[in-house]
Formats: C-alpha cells, structure tokens, sequence
C-alpha cells in the first residue's frame, strides 16, 4: 500500500515538474533542432531546384550551336556529381563534399553564362532568356535559404553551449550534436576565369580551349 502511494506521489511530483522544465527550456533543444532541420531541407529543395533548370538549360545552349563543348561538358557533369551526394547536417565531412560539389556545379554554370554572352542569337532566345531568369532566381532563393539555415544552426548550437541547454544536453538530451553551418568554399570566392576560341573545332572533353 505503502509503494502505491510512493508511486502515486511520484507520478503527482512529475506532471507538477512538467510547467516547470517547460520554463526552464527543457524544449528548447528538440524545437531548435527541428527549426534547423527544416531549414536545412530548405536548402536543399532551393539546391534540387537549380539543378532541376541545368538540363534545359544545356539542352538550349547545345541548339544554338554554341562551340564550347568543354564547358558544356563540365555543367553536365558538375550536376552529376552535385545531385549524388545525401548528407546529413550533423555529418561535417559530407556537409563539406556536399558545399564543395555545389560550388563546383555554380562555377561550371557562372564559365557557361559567360561563354554564351559571345553569342548574340542565344542571348536573344526567349527560352535561354527564361532559363536564365530563372536560375538567377533560384540563386538568389538559395542564398537566402543558407542565411536562414545559418541562423537556425547557430541558435540551435548556442542552445546546446549555454545555460540552461548544456544541462539538458547533457541529461535530457545526450545525443544531441552541433549541426554544421554552410561555408562557402575557397572555390566559390574566386571569379571564374573563361578561355575559348570560337574560330576553333568542339573541343573534347577534358582537354582546354586556348585563349584567343
């Protein structure tokens, strides 16, 4: 009898802490982490739909019989390899293979812009001039969706560092782990650099255009 009311007591004492670790952000771990995931997802949805324009985008390109088959070849590519790494944020080695693959991808697109400005027909193509919109916008979308991301995981991080969140951290919630923000990479700081020859035959892939 004596144990059944201990429990009961128990039970009493617990749902009274409840209130109480709500106000002490006892959730705010979980609703941090929940808030960086999902703008995590953001990002990449806004990355998935940059990648999505590429292939129309080349497919226009290559029908204005643009000659630099070099670059073409590496935007095909580029999205190949952008589109075939899954990370996690929690993971800071595939977070880095994964920002080092979308730069790459934004550098191969930034040399082909540039290369078809030497084309007046395809500047003049409604269809490029929509495909070219478009990826503009999604840019900027991805920019914003990373300075949201950032801003979430940065709070979420902060949370687990500083009182009351490393108690919890480390009690409540001890699988917790930092999420890795998004850095540019030393790639994406560079200006692309363009080299080609209209006068010349398609080059292959793989071999390098000379300057004119």
């Amino acid at each position: 009898m004596m144990t059944a009311k201990r429990s009961w007591a128990g039970s009493i004492l617990a749902l009274a802490l409840i209130p109480a670790l709500a106000g002490c952000g006892v959730n705010a771990i979980p609703t941090k982490e929940e808030r960086a995931r999902a703008a995590w997802g953001d990002v990449q949805s806004q990355y998935q739909r940059r990648a999505d324009l590429v292939p129309n985008l080349v497919a226009t390109v290559q029908a204005s019989a643009v000659q630099e088959r070099t670059v073409l070849n590496e935007v095909i590519e580029a999205r190949a390899r952008a589109t075939s790494v899954t990370v996690s944020p929690d993971d800071a080695a595939a977070m880095q293979e994964f920002q080092a693959s979308q730069s790459e991808l934004a550098g191969a697109l930034s040399r082909l812009l540039l290369v078809v400005e030497a084309y007046p027909e395809l500047q003049s193509n409604r269809n490029f001039l929509e495909l070219q919109s478009q990826l503009e916008g999604a840019e900027n979308r991805i920019a914003i969706a990373r300075r949201d991301y950032n801003e979430a995981v940065a709070d979420y991080n902060t949370e687990l560092r500083t009182f009351p969140g490393v108690i919890w951290a480390s009690t409540l919630h001890g699988a917790s782990e930092p999420m890795q923000p998004f850095q540019a990479t030393e790639a994406a700081q560079t200006a692309p650099e363009v080299n080609f020859n209209l006068d010349a035959p398609p080059a292959s892939a793989g071999q390098t255009t000379p300057a004119r």
